[in-house]
């Protein structure tokens, strides 16, 4: 059992709707953490999500506040989100460096899990922006300086060439198609027991006395279909092995 901290996974949409002359706008509220969740939850992990729109002000920024956990996991939220708290960006304050943190926190045995979307590695025209922080240290990929998102309508199917690897949790090696990742590339000595085409799907290496992990899809639609994140039964197994494989480190 490992005690989980998911960040981002969560968004505002804003639809206008124009009858004729007249037209309007709805807001509404969504989260994507659900399959991610529920299956962690289900192999006795304790998770707290934080949605994006609290990153900002709660993201735990030193490593008393980093604690708490022992998995730290940023799926489809920005490095903005994390390093532009109100202090900083609204009162122009010099406030805590939480990424720094976050590396530092996983180098003394903390672990971190990136999971893709358009707004992890580089993401979407590069907006993610996690190259030029303190995190691209941790990860056992190198992120691309542009928009590194591969998108792929017709489906594209993982291989699994290492199916015995313990972060992968027995998962097997027949896994559905997903509709899209991030494209990275493995460092020297990162072990890469999955892929999309030539690219690191699954990536894992240490880092100083703690563990970093990187799965480059998503862990909920529209890259990771129905098919994928809710019909699988492969699913919960693959994001239990990673949560445990990482915190052995």
């Amino acid at each position: 059992m490992a005690r989980i901290l998911i960040a981002g996974e969560s968004w505002m949409t804003t639809s206008t709707h124009v009858k004729g002359v007249d037209e309007f706008s709805v807001h509404s509220y969504v989260e994507g953490v659900g399959p991610l969740r529920d299956a962690l939850t289900g192999r006795g992990h304790v998770v707290e999500h934080l949605p994006a729109h609290l990153v900002p002000t709660r993201f735990p920024g030193d490593a008393a506040a980093l604690s708490a956990y022992d998995l730290v996991v940023l799926s489809d939220i920005g490095a903005n989100s994390i390093q532009l708290a109100p202090q900083v960006f609204e009162r122009f304050e010099p406030g805590q460096d939480r990424l720094a943190a976050l590396r530092d926190w996983v180098g003394e045995g903390g672990a971190l899990l990136m999971i893709g979307g358009y707004l992890s590695f580089s993401g979407f025209q590069a907006r993610a922006a996690f190259r030029q922080t303190a995190i691209a240290e941790v990860l056992p990929v190198t992120m691309l300086p542009e928009d590194d998102r591969v998108e792929s309508p017709a489906g594209i199917v993982p291989t699994v060439g290492d199916p015995g690897h313990a972060a992968l949790g027995g998962a097997g090696a027949d896994w559905p198609g997903l509709l899209g990742y991030n494209r990275t590339v493995a460092k020297d000595g990162a072990e890469v027991p999955a892929r999309v085409g030539q690219d690191p799907l699954v990536a894992l290496a240490p880092f100083g006395a703690g563990r970093a992990g990187v799965f480059t899809s998503d862990c909920s639609p529209h890259w990771a279909p129905p098919a994928f994140c809710e019909e699988w039964p492969g699913y919960a197994d693959l994001f239990d092995g990673l949560a445990r494989w990482l915190v052995r480190g």
